[in-house]
């Protein structure tokens, strides 16, 4: 059975946005796992998406403090349909990443980011998948604020694809 996968960072909320684009609550609710790499700033979006995503994989950031460092590991894991997952908020400098992360996270097969607020999606020598969603609330130098979804399946991923968000318009909190 493939699972529907939806990837997030750097929400940055209530600073950057006062909620999550309605495109996102959407994506949340038809997701069977949230993977977000932290910079959630606010606990209130991360008690937003425990009650209602299915299943809720995520870190603290570097901006994330108090009860969200409480409450969130710096590295998680898990296994998703055969597939090995870590989550991190920070991998360093772009320049040589792909081998600084493969050494880091040996037993991983997918690696999920944030903190540069800029998507990424490669795939290093070692076989190792990298993916950031870049920022669904804070575009900095990009040209669109960004998610992905994904599906994991029997031991793959497949379907990733990079969600270009239109310019925001105000939304309630949910």
């Amino acid at each position: 059975m493939a699972t529907r996968l939806l990837l997030l960072a750097d929400t940055h909320l209530p600073k950057r946005a006062k909620d999550l684009p309605d495109e996102v609550w959407a994506a949340v609710d038809e997701a069977d796992v949230v993977v977000h790499a932290g910079d959630w700033v606010d606990v209130d979006t991360l008690d937003a998406l425990e009650a209602r995503s299915a299943r809720l994989l995520a870190v603290y950031g570097n901006n994330d403090h108090g009860v969200l460092r409480e409450r969130l590991p710096l590295v998680a894991h898990s296994e998703i349909e055969g597939m090995r997952f870590a989550v991190v908020h920070e991998t360093g400098d772009a320049k040589g990443r792909e081998a600084r992360c493969s050494a880091e996270y040996p037993d991983a097969d997918v690696l999920v980011f944030g903190h540069s607020h800029i998507p990424w999606d490669t795939t290093t020598a070692s076989g190792l998948r990298l993916l950031n969603p870049g920022s669904p609330t804070d575009r900095r130098r990009q040209p669109f604020c960004t998610y992905m979804t994904a599906v994991a399946d029997a031991g793959t991923l497949r379907d990733v694809r990079l969600h270009e968000l239109p310019p925001r318009t105000p939304a309630r909190r949910r």
